[in-house]
């Protein structure tokens, strides 16, 4: 009983609650101290290693630019027809090129990779390698020996062109080929040779009859030489009156004959 009493008295009351006061106070102070030694220590170890974590960050953005680069080719330099990737002739990527000759084959060129400042360096395969041509034959089109020429004047050496891919036939590109500089043509050098009559159409190699992209090309192109067939131009020039009857008269027999007889004679 006189515990109880002791107990239920008010002063006892008020000293166990002043106590409880100064109690968790100093609780409170010890864990703030303790959160802020923990984030002093992160601190500390971040700054420690913030070089590393930098240096780490850039060797893996580096390595995933060289993958997708590598993946995707689009710095790598073809040194042969067997180099470029089948989705590009599929998709008829454009890729650019340096002209090194026109020859009776087609169009010597080398291939001309986008540029990047050492990532081109580090994805280099052949170094030290005198760069190889590719052999470019211009799709749809069956040069005549004055469109050969034409092209030997036309084209002029380290020109870049354009390569639109189409097909390819062991080492050799069919492509649609551009000048990067289109101010001496509007059109396709496939459809420039088809408009002054130096070449006629022909079937584009690669490309399935029955396709839309078959259809799209020979549109353009047999375009290109119903307007040299109309004006009259190359193949479509027509011969003058006395050209005519000088022919004609040469494929006579009866001609023929009289000027066997008067060398006889």
């Amino acid at each position: 009983m006189l515990t109880q009493n002791v107990n239920n008295m008010p002063g006892a009351s008020s000293e166990t609650e002043t106590e409880n006061d100064h109690r968790f106070p100093r609780q409170e102070a010890e864990g703030d101290k303790a959160s802020r030694n923990a984030v002093s220590v992160i601190s500390k170890l971040a700054d420690d290693h913030l070089t590393l974590v930098r240096n780490i960050s850039t060797c893996l953005a580096i390595a995933g630019v060289v993958v997708i680069a590598r993946s995707i080719r689009l710095i790598s330099k073809f040194q042969t027809a067997s180099e470029i990737p089948s989705r590009f002739i599929e998709k008829n990527v454009s890729l650019r090129g340096k002209v090194q000759s026109v020859t009776e084959n087609g169009i010597q060129v080398e291939h001309v990779p986008i540029h990047v400042p050492v990532l081109s360096s580090l994805l280099t395969k052949h170094r030290g390698v005198s760069p190889s041509q590719l052999l470019v034959s211009l799709a749809g089109v069956d040069l005549t020996p004055e469109g050969s020429l034409w092209l030997q004047k036309n084209l002029e050496p380290a020109q870049i062109v354009w390569l639109k891919l189409i097909s390819r036939q062991g080492e050799t590109i069919h492509c649609f080929v551009t000048p990067s500089k289109r101010s001496a043509w509007t059109l396709s050098l496939n459809e420039e040779v088809l408009k002054l009559g130096l070449a006629r159409t022909a079937p584009v190699h690669g490309v399935p009859p029955a396709s839309r992209l078959y259809w799209r090309l020979h549109k353009r192109l047999h375009r290109a030489e119903v307007k040299a067939e109309k004006k009259g131009r190359g193949l479509w020039k027509e011969d003058s009156r006395w050209e005519r009857v000088s022919k004609a008269l040469r494929d006579n027999v009866l001609f023929r004959l009289m000027r066997r007889l008067f060398k006889r004679t």
